[in-house]
């Protein structure tokens, strides 16, 4: 994917897509809408600024929402 491509050339999916491929996280899906599970707060940061970077999102616009991975237990 080409640095700074322009929102309205990249479909929501491509964006979801290349999040999950470049990070270790998770797209959940609750009614239809996706939420991204993220590893730590950093984690959530980088992929904030990556998404901002490469594609001119901001990440609540392609996630409905994000929520911590929870500890297996």
């Amino acid at each position: 994917m080409s640095l700074s491509a322009s929102r309205k050339n990249v479909p929501q999916d491509v964006v979801i897509e290349q999040v999950t491929k470049n990070f270790v996280c998770r797209t959940l899906w609750s009614e239809g809408r996706p939420c991204l599970e993220y590893t730590s707060e950093e984690q959530l940061r980088e992929i904030e600024t990556y998404v901002r970077t490469q594609f001119d999102w901001d990440l609540y616009d392609v996630f409905f929402t994000a929520v911590p991975t929870l500890d297996d237990e």
